[in-house]
């Protein structure tokens, strides 16, 4: 079979078919426009991003997660013993969100009302709830909070675990918050069943939400090319470049704009091989600077630490006969097994003593032991008893950092260092929520059912403790704000998403976020697309 002709010009050209690209591309295309989308990786269609279950193969075989995941890691971190923790994006239709947990977080209200306070017209909650009820397909029937039939399906998993739900039941109890029926309904507080974007057993990236399972005629995908630069032509944006697989390199133009959604590494990346970015920087790498804009300032993620306890009421060990048989059963009976469902299955949103008003620590749980030290060469193996994991997750950080080019090559990797727990409160908020943690797995609710804590294990509390978080902590993989929304100086982009300066290119992705939602950025960032879309196409939502 020959090689595919692609085309060359479209009105509009969408780079990134993450999360927040296939979103955009697809409103575009909706609205009858010409689209080319641009993903440097392959296909989604494999069982492995389909099925939500294969999340636990993806990231437990290093050889496996290579084949769609960019390689990135963090610079040494001097807060965090110099440790170079993996910084996994997605290289596959899809993004990050074919390779993600699938928790469906739209975070806090006060988040979105805070960028409009900052004078991000149109960003406040009430404005990105309509893009929220529009994008998704609610289990459940439409309300002032839900959303029905859109593109992404979402549903909480009707078969929780006894060790989930005796923990929903601790927490409540031990910390005095809730059983929250809809954590993405009119309050966030409270012990939850995690909501996820599944269905009918099949993971719901906007791959298959927006571009699998639209009928999109004026969509053209294009695979496994990687975008080395924005053309810029007397001030305006008029296409991209583009390096195929092979090496060779064309030229894709765009009659209206360019829009970039290649996440918050490759957003900035390349707008700074496009020469808009920190002029100093861009003339130490021989880049000659077209715009002089803070581009890769404000880089933030989340922050956990993993627990692990050995408890009598999981149903699960992490041993490969038991996942083989999971696969097995799955073959014979799609959607009822735990395949069909993130393995993710409760957590929390609640206050530590640093709180200001709003949810700071984030709990997840898993009935499955977690390996620690995810980012050492050699991987450890899982325990093989029935176990509960639980994380405390820092979800307001204070500590910032960058992304910049290591080179001019395109070729070559970002440096990322988004600096963490540079700001003390950061470390702080971990160690509380390990606490908290603690605290509900004693309560008599499902104190029955552990056995012990065998990670990181009772030794480890006061300052011992705070050094063994040093050891442990990990981002979640939610980075954001490199390419920040904004009115000031400190703005790459408007709250139109237009780049500063440049005609005819935007930035729509979890790189413009001013700071970080609370919770899993993952539909916050199909926000973005569809609102985005929204916005170049003049509508009201």
């Amino acid at each position: 079979m020959g090689k595919r002709s692609y085309s060359s010009e479209a009105d509009y050209v969408v780079v990134g078919a993450g999360s927040a690209g296939c979103a955009v591309a697809a409103r575009l295309a909706e609205a009858g426009e010409q689209v080319i989308l641009i993903e440097a990786g392959g296909s989604d269609k494999s069982i492995m991003f389909k099925r939500p279950g294969m999340i636990t193969m993806i990231h437990s075989d290093p050889s496996l997660k290579k084949r769609f995941d960019w390689g990135y890691y963090l610079s040494p971190q001097k807060h965090v013993l110099n440790r170079k923790l993996p910084a996994t994006r997605g290289r596959v239709m899809g993004g990050s969100g074919s390779v993600n947990g699938m928790i469906f977080v739209r975070g806090n209200a006060e988040n979105f009302d805070s960028w409009e306070a900052e004078g991000n017209k149109g960003w406040g909650y009430a404005d990105v709830l309509k893009s929220y009820k529009r994008m998704e397909d609610w289990q459940g029937p439409a309300s002032e909070y839900r959303g029905k039939g859109g593109p992404i399906k979402v549903l909480e998993n009707p078969h929780i675990c006894d060790a989930a739900k005796t923990f929903i039941a601790a927490g409540a109890d031990e910390l005095d918050v809730p059983v929250n029926p809809d954590y993405n309904g009119a309050s966030q507080d409270g012990m939850h069943v995690i909501q996820e974007n599944t269905g009918r057993g099949i993971r719901y990236s906007t791959s298959r939400g927006y571009i699998t399972e639209g009928t999109l005629s004026t969509l053209e995908v294009q695979m496994r090319g990687v975008v080395s630069r924005v053309v810029i032509e007397q001030g305006r944006a008029t296409g991209v470049e583009v390096i195929e697989k092979r090496g060779e390199r064309r030229v894709v133009r765009a009659r209206k704009e360019v829009i970039l959604s290649a996440g918050a590494f490759g957003s900035p990346q390349i707008l700074m091989l496009s020469g808009i970015g920190p002029a100093q920087h861009l003339e130490e790498k021989g880049i000659r600077v077209i715009g002089d804009l803070p581009v890769g300032d404000n880089l933030h993620d989340h922050l956990f630490v993993p627990m692990t306890y050995a408890v009598d009421n999981s149903p699960h060990r992490s041993t490969a006969f038991h996942f083989g048989s999971g696969i097995a059963k799955d073959r014979f009976k799609p959607g009822e097994t735990f395949m069909a469902h993130s393995v993710f299955e409760a957590g929390a949103f609640v206050h530590t003593s640093l709180s200001t008003g709003v949810p700071d620590m984030q709990f997840f749980a898993i009935p499955w032991s977690y390996p620690p030290f995810q980012d050492e060469p050699v991987r450890l193996r899982p325990d093989k008893r029935p176990s509960l994991s639980v994380f405390s997750t820092l979800i307001r950080p204070k500590s910032r950092g960058t992304v910049r080019l290591a080179s001019a090559d395109p070729m070559a990797a970002p440096l990322i260092d988004p600096n963490l727990l540079s700001e003390p409160d950061d470390l702080k908020v971990l160690v509380e929520g390990i606490e908290m943690l603690r605290a509900v797995m004693s309560n008599s609710a499902i104190a029955k059912h552990v056995k012990e804590e065998y990670e990181p294990g009772p030794a480890y509390s006061g300052d011992k403790l705070k050094d063994e978080v040093l050891r442990r902590v990990s981002t979640v993989y939610h980075p954001v704000g490199s390419c920040r929304m904004g009115v000031d100086e400190r703005a790459v982009v408007d709250p139109e998403l237009r780049v500063r300066g440049i005609e005819g290119l935007r930035v729509a992705d979890a790189s413009i976020m001013p700071s970080i939602i609370g919770g899993n950025t993952n539909a916050p960032s199909m926000m973005i697309g569809d609102m985005a879309g929204a916005i170049v196409l003049g509508e009201t939502l």
